[in-house]
């Protein structure tokens, strides 16, 4: 157990968390086309862009509200959209992609100066995974608890130093957060359906992006969790034997990340600071592409891994949870679905007893599970038929400042 939930003050601090997302979009034609355009946000930290130059990608602050998160991102939206409609561009709503003919329709993102370096890393990517795989659009969600809480967990720890107990403590539950990565994948699975030109069979997947379909690495890497010394060599032996370019080339559900600039070299000087959460789709069913109950979902989710004592999260408990990622994003099945219902079951235990204001988090995900009301079925409902002319009638909708559809 890495929280005494017991200890009132405990108990009080865990209520807060603290939050940010990276959320990732393409800017397509008006008539759905995938922009042939160059970056229009260039110079702008909060609205950049990650593998393919006709890629937005969001960047928020770190916020202890999750709807304060939201509505940074909907000022984000307003900005980019007003800058988007003067090209006469649209911000494509779903995880997949639009119509396209080619990969010569994704340019590489073009960095220059001191950065043109990252323009050649995502060249070598390109050449190793194929650029059709940079069209998938998802969410991040880095997630960390508070200096507070982390200080009143270490003076019950009885560990000598803060730094090495807070390293550990989100190592063990990093582990935790893997094993449970499937749970997140299930219940916001929203990217069901896509055009013929992916190559894809619509509905066949939940997730395509979190399918065997999606980014991942070409063998399953098998991480060292002892300490993070260990974990930041176990990613490091990749690097050297050639098996990855960089640490980022590490397609993994979970990362532990430093504060600032992410490196191994910035991890192993300044530990850990959060949690990042890379299995989240992008919504269509709302502007900012995530509805802050599932974030709220996510900060209960830690707090009920952080009471459930540590695992050995061995090399077959690796694979196994890379392999639920991918059955989670699988449509209609019936083995996960089981699964979340009992975990949810769990989850609504604990709640009840420690944290009994959060009850209504766990009943929203809990009504997923009822036929026909997952994000992944409703997307289908809305969107199998005419996908293309009803996803341009959607980011019309959004540009124009609609929230929900």
């Amino acid at each position: 157990m890495l929280l005494n939930f017991h200890n009132p003050t405990i108990g009080r601090l865990a209520q807060t968390a603290e939050f940010g997302i990276e959320r990732e979009s393409l800017r397509v034609t008006a008539d759905g086309a995938l922009a042939q355009t160059t970056h229009p946000f260039v110079g702008k930290p909060a609205i950049t862009r990650d593998f393919c130059e006709n890629q937005v990608e969001m960047i928020s602050d770190v916020f202890t509200d999750p709807d304060e998160m939201n509505r940074q991102l909907g000022s984000l939206l307003d900005e980019i959209d007003e800058t988007l409609a003067k090209n006469n561009e649209l911000l494509w709503a779903f995880s997949n992609p639009p119509r396209f003919s080619s990969e010569d329709e994704i340019p590489v993102a073009a960095f220059h100066g001191r950065q043109r370096g990252k323009s050649e890393y995502r060249r070598y990517l390109a050449k190793k995974y194929g650029k059709t795989k940079m069209l998938f659009s998802g969410i991040h969600l880095n997630i960390s608890f508070t200096e507070g809480l982390l200080h009143a967990a270490f003076e019950e720890s009885g560990t000598a130093v803060y730094t090495d107990f807070k390293n550990d403590f989100y190592l063990r539950l990093a582990k935790r957060l893997t094993q449970y990565a499937w749970l997140a994948v299930f219940l916001t699975a929203a990217s069901p359906v896509a055009d013929a030109s992916l190559g894809i069979e619509s509905n066949v997947y939940s997730s395509i992006r979190c399918s065997a379909y999606g980014y991942w690495n070409d063998f399953t890497p098998i991480l060292d969790y002892a300490d993070l010394k260990k974990y930041i060599g176990s990613i490091a032996r990749y690097i050297i034997n050639g098996d990855l370019k960089a640490a980022s080339e590490l397609y993994y559900p979970v990362r532990l990340k430093p504060r600032g600039a992410n490196s191994l070299e910035s991890l192993l000087q300044n530990g850990v600071n959060h949690l990042e959460l890379r299995v989240l789709d992008v919504n269509p069913l709302t502007r900012t592409g995530i509805f802050t109950e599932d974030v709220r979902f996510m900060q209960l989710l830690l707090l009920y891994l952080s009471g459930l004592p540590d695992v050995d999260f061995d090399a077959e408990r690796q694979k196994q949870a890379i392999a639920d990622v991918k059955a989670a994003a699988v449509s209609d099945n019936t083995e996960i679905k089981q699964r979340a219902k009992e975990t949810l079951k769990e989850i609504g235990r604990f709640t009840a007893l420690y944290f009994p204001d959060y009850q209504p988090v766990v009943d929203y995900q809990i009504n997923k599970l009822t036929d026909g009301n997952s994000y992944a079925e409703i997307v289908s409902r809305k969107f199998s038929e005419d996908y293309m002319a009803k996803g341009l009638a959607l980011a019309r909708a959004y540009q124009r400042g609609e929230q929900n559809v």
